[in-house]
Parts: structure tokens; sequence; C-alpha cells
């Protein structure tokens, strides 16, 4: 099973922060840094500041050499396709190839209002995202010309250059809980699907309506990721410790049905039950980003002892 390391960067990481999360990750072996795009805290707490993603991975990507980059995920609202695309080849030229976009509807309503962004219903909220994958994927990304006239937007002969590095294009990944319309896009469009904290019975649903909708398609199945919190420690002593740390300044208690919680052989005999149940990727998100001795013991620990 590969891991990521997941960071929710609306909740007061720094530039400095960046650096040192983005350094001891090269340097313990984790192979990617995913972060959220969001623009306000999602834990309500209004004075944390949040750093734009793909302005923070851009700048990333310049002084990193191995780490693969991305977002999970970029909400459809936030940007223009054409804007997006741009953003996302330009950062794969900087790193050389080592970028991943994530893609999703955006959820916060909060955010959105105080930032000025519409928030449309769903299915208003899907048809946009079903836009922008089109756009992003067979128009940035695919041999144009290519136009497009749809309720939202129009492109007309557009023909992009440059194309991304990484050849097709940069990996794309889906998020959500693998609905039917969600399930049909993510067959005709992503390289990877992606749910957020599930128990282990709805990764077997949500992976099984991903796998039937590739199949309808006529593509082999994508791979099956998962986001969840983490909370591990190298004994039962530092997993207590790292408990009481998130309660205290995250407000945020491990859910053992779902988090990956417990010492690092706990955490891995987990994760190999989620892999056993076709999960083949995990992000990880550590809400205590400045704790680097943890994102060193995944790299140093955790990573070889799932690989």
């Amino acid at each position: 099973m590969r891991i990521a390391l997941m960071i929710e960067g609306q909740e007061d990481v720094t530039w400095a922060d960046w650096v040192a999360l983005a350094d001891a990750c090269e340097r313990s072996g984790i192979e990617a840094l995913f972060r959220s795009d969001h623009y306000l805290s999602v834990m309500g707490e209004g004075e944390r500041g949040a750093l734009d993603a793909w302005a923070t991975i851009n700048a990333l990507s310049a002084m990193t050499q191995k780490l693969r980059l991305g977002t999970m995920v970029s909400p459809a609202s936030f940007r223009h396709p054409s804007e997006l695309a741009k953003l996302v080849t330009t950062a794969d030229h900087v790193s050389g190839g080592r970028i991943e976009l994530g893609m999703g509807t955006g959820w916060s309503q909060v955010e959105h209002t105080a930032f000025g962004f519409p928030f449309l219903s769903m299915r208003e909220r899907m048809d946009v995202l079903a836009e922008q994958l089109e756009i992003v994927h067979d128009g940035h990304w695919g041999d144009g010309p290519f136009s497009f006239d749809g309720e939202h937007y129009t492109v007309a002969d557009l023909d992009a250059r440059p194309k991304p590095m990484q050849d097709p294009h940069p990996p794309l990944i889906m998020g959500g809980q693998a609905g039917p319309r969600a399930s049909r896009l993510a067959a005709r469009f992503a390289d990877e699907y992606n749910t957020v904290m599930p128990t282990l019975e709805q990764i077997a649903e949500r992976r099984a309506n991903i796998v039937a909708a590739c199949e309808r398609a006529g593509r082999e199945p994508i791979p099956f990721s998962v986001m969840t919190g983490v909370s591990i420690g190298a004994d039962q002593a530092g997993v207590q410790t790292q408990n009481r740390r998130l309660a205290q300044s995250r407000k945020h208690e491990p859910d053992p049905e779902t988090w990956i919680t417990g010492t690092v052989e706990q955490a891995a005999e987990r994760l190999r039950r989620y892999e056993q149940a076709g999960v083949e990727r995990i992000y990880l998100q550590h809400l205590l980003h400045a704790d680097l001795e943890t994102v060193e013991l995944i790299g140093r620990e955790l990573v070889p002892a799932v690989a």
C-alpha cells in the first residue's frame, strides 16, 4: 500500500511549516505530500490562516527533488477550469512531473460566502464539476483543438501549450462518496477515486460502485484510496500523548472505527485490512502539522511496514 501525508492547510499552516513538512517527508521516505484546498478553517477557528493551495504547491515544487505533491481536493467552484489547468501544468513543469490533481464539488457554504464564491445546489455543483473535468482532461490535457459549450463554461478551439510533463497527464483524482453520478464521472475521467474517513463496510460499498462504473465504461477499475485521520506513536505512551494533543489543540478525538491509530504495528495491521478491502493508497491526515517527529515515524517505520 502507498502512503501519502495529508495536511489541512487552512488550519494555520505557515510557509515555514510547509517547507519543514516537505523536508521531513523527503528525508523520511514519504512519497507524497497532499494538502486541502480551503481558504477558511473548517473547524470554525476564524483566526487561523490559509495559504493558497496551488501557489504553495508551485513553490514547494521548486524546492523538492522527489516528493509528489497534490490537492485533496480542489473545489470546482474556486477557479475557472482553464486557470486550474494552467496552475497544475505549471507545477508539473516546475517539479519535473511530480504533480497530482484532486477535484471535487466543494462543500463549505460559509467559506464560499466569505470569499464571494457562488454556492450552488449539490446538483448544480456536480454540473460544474462535470464541465470542469471535461475541459481540464479533454481540453487542456488532450490533443487539441478542443471546443466546449456548456451551461457554465465555453471553450473555443483550445489547443493548450505546453502540455504537462507527465505522460499522458498528471494523475486526476476524484473525491466523494461514490454516488451514481460521481462514479460515472470517475469512470470517464479519473485515475483514482478517494473517499474520506469510511468504515470498512463503506469502503467495500463505495469501491464496488467505482468498479461497476468502470466496467460499464469499458475500462479497468481505477485505484481506490482513502483519506483518514492518523494518531500513532512509537509505543502506547506515545499514542496516548498524541490523542491528548489532538483533543486539546485540534478538538479531535480519534475515531477507532475510521482513523489509523495506535502503535506503528497496530496501524500497519489496520492498513493491511484496508488493503485487503481493495484500498491501494492511504492519505494520512496529520492534524498536528508542526509535529515533525510523527511525520518521520510514519516515513521511517510505517511506510516500509506496509510497502
